[in-house]
């Protein structure tokens, strides 16, 4: 199958293709989850990117979950891939390239003449890479994720600063407006402003590193270095059988060096979990001194529980009270047929802000603006 496009028309990249068809059948009213993106993706791999008809088809069993999807499906993909009903052509062994064109930016007949051929639709590898269960992967696969790390842009949520600061607009600023017409030796003169600035609030992490988290453990620390090495007002602890504060070695800039520093430092890897305890002794230690106060606490944990569901939760009762806002992640919230239903969770739900996902960069990538808006 090859485009209607006119030549006028330049092809976007390769890993926009399959996302962008995706998108847009959302942007028309089919519930296109990311779920559903990560696996439409996997199954266009699967079903080789050469024949347009097995791509077809591959969306239509991810992308649409009743059958009143199915003629919205059909006109989106024609009208995305400038095809007539594609699916409903016979499968051949050798398809023609599925192909997708778009607007140049500058309007007119740009790039080369390779640049305007069709661009063969293959789901990049960092894409699809991106929405993998991080449980999953290869050491190879890994190590591309470790570099993806450094994409990420963390931000501290703001919170209203207690001093005025001077501005434009706002509140008169009697102080200063006085002593302008004091200098003035009592004239008239141009009135002052002032009104709230804003500050950082300050963001804890704590990552449980117990056994049941091992898989994940590496990709959350790389993540809390991700934030450590930002400058932000951020503190760092580990949570396994006893409480680890590892804010100092994970400000090293170099996340290799960082981690190796914060495994030294950390005395119970893939350890029991003790969590109510832990969360204890951070609110007996610190966190009652200042820093949980005010604080927007990111939990990394998939709840499973040692010691009694009712003592985690009253821990995090005491840590709802004091923090700004309380996010606990699981990297199991964003598998399909995931319930919370392990007792150390269904104890801590109620003192939950915001209970999100923590599998995959697409998800840490949720996560960051999670924080950001908290």
């Amino acid at each position: 199958m090859t485009s209607a496009a006119p030549a006028a028309l330049r092809p976007h990249a390769p890993d926009a293709v399959l996302l962008g068809f995706a998108r847009a059948l959302r942007a028309a009213g089919v519930a296109v989850t990311a779920d559903r993106e990560r696996t439409y993706l996997e199954a266009a791999a699967e079903v080789g990117l050469l024949d347009a008809s097995a791509v077809y088809w591959a969306g239509r069993a991810t992308l649409c979950s009743s059958p009143a999807d199915l003629e919205r499906y059909d006109q989106v993909y024609a009208a995305w891939f400038g095809l007539e009903r594609a699916g409903s052509r016979p499968r051949q062994e050798s398809s023609p390239t599925l192909t997708m064109a778009s607007l140049d930016a500058g309007g007119g007949r740009g790039g080369s003449e390779e640049e305007q051929d069709a661009v063969q639709a293959q789901a990049s590898a960092t894409e699809v890479l991106r929405h993998r269960d991080i449980a999953t992967m290869g050491s190879a696969e890994r190590a591309h994720l470790a570099a993806m790390f450094a994409e990420l842009r963390p931000r501290a949520p703001r919170r209203r600063a207690h001093r005025p600061t001077p501005a434009g607009r706002g509140l008169v600023d009697a102080r200063r407006t006085l002593r302008e017409q004091l200098r003035r030796m009592g004239e008239p003169g141009p009135i002052a402003w002032q009104r709230r600035g804003t500050r950082p609030r300050r963001v804890v992490l704590l990552v449980d590193v117990s056994g049941s988290m091992s898989p994940y453990a590496d990709a959350l620390l790389r993540l809390s270095h991700t934030y450590a090495a930002t400058g932000l007002p951020v503190e760092v602890f580990t949570l396994g059988t006893r409480l680890t504060h590892v804010t100092r070695p994970l400000r090293q800039r170099d996340p290799e060096r960082a981690l190796v520093a914060c495994g030294d430092a950390v005395p119970d890897w893939s350890g029991g979990t003790r969590l109510a305890q832990g969360i204890k002794v951070f609110l007996d230690r610190w966190g009652r001194r200042g820093m949980a106060r005010g604080a927007v606490v990111v939990l990394f944990s998939d709840g499973w529980e040692r010691e009694a569901p009712e003592a985690l939760g009253e821990q995090m009762r005491r840590l709802g009270a004091l923090a700004h806002r309380v996010v606990w992640v699981n990297p199991h919230r964003g598998k399909a047929g995931y319930a919370p239903v392990q007792q150390g969770i269904v104890a801590a739900l109620p003192h939950i802000d915001d209970f999100v996902a923590g599998h995959s960069m697409a998800a840490f990538e949720e996560l960051v603006e999670v924080v950001a808006r908290a």
